[in-house]
């Protein structure tokens, strides 16, 4: 049975009165044409409700409106994300994609390109892992053509390629203040040019850090290639992995938790890319961003430029951008503490980083803390500057952030669970009657200015909620000394809050119906340890709820025990909420008795005062230096 009879271009020309050459002129925007006839064309092309072959127009015009684009692994998010960027440049403009994958065959590639411009109007080759010979012959063969992640050696060829080599070096620098000297990589496929990009630059960070130490391991660019690379990862004794993309690193982290080994705890994975399911791994995965999409977009930009007649070759160079997230911490410092005692003054002093982004507090070379002032984070976890990692002089690290139970508790933070509704503490809002549920309220604590000046900070903050409306205002200063018997230091946080606009109302889920939970103030989030003592000046077996002037926490480890005595500033101390079970948090909580309001124009003051030493106090040791 024969199917509908399809109007053609006589069909057309013979209602309209003209030549069949006449319609194709009109159909293919010919200048030359008079409106009138113009005019009619198109009606006759409507009534008959005819649609002009595609392919005859590309015969006619030399043309096929189509660009290849070749990859070798069409699986990788990466390679999805530049597909994306140039498919959509390239509709805009009324093209297609001729969209072929390799499948990390470099054997293949050559034949598979230039089959591939036979059938479109160009190609862009996109990280191609052929032999510089092939490349040679595919580039003379397929003009115009474009590179993605690789420089052409001859003229005229567009590249278009990110640092790879910066992003793993601003990566292991990253590392190497958290503490970290003792790396890993998981190198990719052996062909491909960024992979080997990275490995030189890893070498040559090597050599210029002689404390550091590489290894490299044959890996792959699957996430089953990460999975299998875990006995090889832990035999290497490093610290932090470096994964080739993060496609491995979400395999190496899978096989990490079913073993049992925490991350970041007991070693720090970083991937690159990042892809963006990046930030949805458990923990999410501190990664190198390289613009995926821009680098597309500009691959069809230059392919348009060299269809317009323009075939000058350049090369484009994109920077990469760290996107550190929970997947890397501070190293389990096993290695020598400072050596404080021979040390004439040993000084605190803060230090920016070089992004701007994070102060460190060091002593005698030795990281104590750092303050992330402008960290990266959900909004779910309402965004907010926090203290992490924090340590002893003997290297016991005394926060935690990002941990699976509560994610959105980092370190040393001011956090409020409901300001006028608005939630400074991340996670669920209880509500009465119906339980906690994941509301569109979360703000967030912006940092405008930080000044450091020798062993204190001193910073403006503004407080708005999601809608960007100014809530409060506040002025924080941190401090630290060390003191004077060299046992250890302490730490010293004030916070000035100030209801700038209207008067302003801190509360605490207790006043939705959760009469438990009176938290909100400084709050401090430990890491998960076993044989931790709890004291207050009451001498109350339990620590939650007691209006005490001071609580000490008590570690009693052979190896490395430490005890850190925490003291409320202000004559009338607050009831204290303590959580032991699942994890170890505290702070004074000011909504416990009920809200606070802060009058518009008025200053409310709350603050908190830390002595961190490195031995297990007893509790008259402790009496000793705490306020009576």
């Amino acid at each position: 049975m024969n199917g509908p009879r399809h109007a053609t271009i006589g069909d057309v020309a013979k209602l309209a009165g003209v030549s069949v050459a006449t319609v194709s002129r009109v159909m293919n925007a010919h200048p030359a044409v008079k409106p009138e006839t113009l005019e009619r064309v198109r009606d006759a092309a409507a009534q008959l409700d005819y649609v002009p072959s595609s392919a005859a127009r590309s015969l006619s015009l030399g043309r096929t409106h189509t660009v290849a684009l070749l990859m070798p692994d069409l699986s990788n998010p990466m390679f999805q994300q530049v597909l994306r960027g140039a498919n959509r440049a390239a509709a805009a403009a009324g093209y297609r994609l001729l969209v072929s994958d390799s499948v990390e065959d470099p054997e293949a590639e050559a034949d598979l390109a230039i089959e591939a411009r036979r059938r479109s109007d160009a190609l862009i080759l996109c990280s191609p892992r052929m032999s510089p010979r092939d490349l040679r012959r595919v580039l003379s063969a397929t003009e115009p053509v474009v590179l993605i992640n690789r420089e052409a050696e001859a003229a005229g060829v567009p590249s278009l390629v990110a640092d790879y080599a910066e992003g793993v070096r601003i990566l292991v620098r990253r590392l190497m203040r958290h503490g970290h000297r003792s790396f890993v990589y998981l190198s990719g496929p052996p062909r491909s040019i960024p992979n080997s990009e990275r490995v030189q630059a890893l070498r040559v960070l090597a050599r210029e850090h002689e404390e550091l130490t590489l290894s490299v391991l044959p890996c792959g660019g699957a996430i089953e290639d990460g999975y299998a690379a875990l006995g090889p990862v832990l035999e290497s004794g490093a610290t932090a992995v470096l994964a080739y993309n993060d496609v491995v690193a979400f395999g190496l982290l899978g096989k990490l938790n079913e073993a049992g080994v925490a991350v970041p705890g007991d070693i720090s994975v970083a991937g690159y890319d990042d892809i963006p399911f990046s930030r949805y791994a458990t923990p999410p995965l501190t990664t190198i961003s390289v613009p995926k999409e821009e680098l597309g977009r500009h691959a069809w930009e230059e392919v348009e430029r060299m269809l317009g007649g323009d075939r000058r070759g350049s090369t484009l160079r994109f920077p990469p951008r760290l996107v550190e997230r929970g997947s890397t911490g501070p190293v389990p410092r096993e290695h020598m503490p400072p050596a404080i005692a021979e040390v004439v003054n040993p000084a605190l002093a803060w230090h920016r980083d070089d992004d701007d982004v994070a102060a460190e507090l060091s002593v005698a070379g030795a990281l104590l803390a750092r303050y992330e002032r402008r960290p990266v984070m959900p909004d779910v976890y309402s965004p907010r500057p926090y203290l992490h990692p924090l340590y002893t002089l003997a290297g016991a690290v005394l926060t935690d952030a990002g941990a699976p139970v509560h994610r959105h508790q980092h370190g040393i933070s001011v956090a409020f669970p409901d300001v006028d509704g608005i939630t400074y503490w991340g996670g669920r809002t209880y509500l009465e009657d119906s339980g906690p549920a994941l509301l569109a309220n979360h703000g967030t604590q912006m940092s405008t200015e930080l000044v450091t000046a020798g062993a204190a900070t001193d910073e403006r903050l503004v407080w708005h909620g999601p809608d960007g409306a100014h809530q409060l205002s506040e002025r924080r200063r941190i401090s630290a000394s060390i003191r004077d018997d060299r046992a250890g230091w302490e730490l010293s946080w004030r916070s000035a809050l100030t209801a700038d606009d209207r008067d302003v109302v801190i509360a605490s889920p207790a006043g939705s119906g959760r009469p438990d939970a009176r938290y909100g103030g400084i709050f401090w989030r430990f890491p998960t340890v076993e044989g931790v003592t709890i004291h207050t000046a009451d001498g109350d077996a339990s620590a939650h709820g007691a209006r005490s002037p001071w609580v000490a926490l008590v570690h009693r480890d052979e190896t490395r025990p430490w005890t850190v005595v925490l003291r409320q500033v202000g004559a009338a101390p607050v009831p204290w909420h303590v959580r032991t079970e699942g994890y170890l948090a505290l702070c004074p909580a000011i909504a416990w008795d009920g809200p606070v309001r802060i009058a518009r124009g008025e200053t409310y003051e709350i603050g908190l005062d830390a002595v961190v030493l490195d031995d297990a106090l007893t509790l008259e040791e402790i009496e000793g230096i705490a306020p009576a």
